[in-house]
């Protein structure tokens, strides 16, 4: 089996940001040279994430309201208690979970003709990574 690990890193201008990453992965996929098998994109922060949807802009707007009405920003968090101001960007983590695993197929990612990869950052302006790794033969 050949295996390929690769990290990119963001430094986002806004505390709140989604960042399309199909492309990056998708060249990933192309340089590890395998024909079959998945690729595992994850973030590697407690106040990110990663997932597969549309890359249309009503719709993040409606992802991002509806993680601000489950997980609201400002409220007094318990996590707030030990200096941090950052609780509702955990439960936003949590909601959209920090690593999907995604299908590769005659040498490309297999996705839906509407699904693009995104890492989506709830608690930015600082340096994050994401690691990808390819697997397969």
């Amino acid at each position: 089996m050949k295996t390929l690990t690769d990290y990119l890193t963001f430094h986002t201008r806004e505390r709140r940001e989604l960042v399309r990453i199909t492309d990056s992965v998708s060249e990933l996929v192309r340089k590890s040279g395998i024909q079959e098998g998945m690729v595992l994109v994850s973030a590697m922060h407690i106040t990110a994430g990663v997932f597969v949807n549309d890359d249309e802009s009503g719709l993040h707007e409606d992802i991002w309201e509806w993680l601000q009405t489950l997980a609201p920003q400002g409220p007094d968090y318990r996590h707030h208690r030990t200096g941090e101001d950052n609780g509702d960007a955990h439960l936003k983590s949590l909601l959209i979970h920090h690593q999907v695993i995604l299908p590769v197929t005659a040498g490309k990612l297999d996705l839906g003709p509407w699904q693009q990869v995104f890492y989506a950052e709830f608690d930015g302006q600082r340096r994050k990574r994401l690691v990808i790794k390819v697997m397969g033969e």
